[in-house]
């Protein structure tokens, strides 16, 4: 993953060098894409959430489940 995003930054860079726009243009897209890719991570950050907590509700759901089982055949 370090990899990538290490590419990601890289290219994005070059891709600024070379880029046949102004300043004010440049600087604009450079705005606009860090907003996407901070978009998309916080889309992907509470996606990754949201896995993690159904995984834990089914996992105190089952517990939930066998405690209530072995509790009542005491």
């Amino acid at each position: 993953m370090k990899a990538f995003l290490f590419g990601l930054g890289l290219g994005i860079g070059l891709g600024v060098l070379f880029a046949p726009m102004s300043g004010e243009e440049t600087r604009d897209n450079i705005a606009e894409r860090a907003n996407d890719f901070a978009s998309s991570a916080r889309d992907t950050f509470e996606a990754g959430r949201d896995r993690v907590q159904r995984g834990v509700s089914a996992i105190r759901n089952v517990a939930g489940a066998t405690g209530t089982e072995s509790a009542s055949g005491i």
